[in-house]
């Protein structure tokens, strides 16, 4: 096998591994982020019955990174939040190695 080509099947394969560990990341963290933004969501509609959907997710690299300075990825999923005639979106994020998440508005 040439070297370009041991380069190429190295690259393909790390890059899968990445989409499976995101992946993973994602789901480890989705019930969490899904009864956080239902939280906030019951309190601020006054809704105790209010329920949520998952919108949309991904995992989000830190703004800043290099040989000196790292960040934290974090999980972030647009969440959905509806009940008693009302609804509302929230971001919530989820960073790598915390214990929890946490929400804001998604109003614009």
């Amino acid at each position: 096998m040439s070297r370009s080509s041991t380069i190429l099947v190295v690259g393909a394969t790390l890059a899968v591994a990445g989409c499976a560990s995101q992946s993973q990341f994602l789901a480890s963290r989705e019930a969490m982020a899904v009864q956080t933004a239902v939280s906030r969501g019951q309190f601020e509609m006054n809704c105790p019955q209010a329920t949520g959907v998952v919108i949309s997710q991904e995992v989000t690299q830190p703004a800043v990174q290099g040989p000196w300075v790292g960040g934290i990825q974090r999980a972030e999923f647009t969440v959905g939040v509806s009940g008693c005639g009302q609804r509302n979106t929230y971001v919530v994020f989820c960073p790598e190695g915390g214990e929890g998440c946490f929400a804001a508005d998604d109003r614009r």
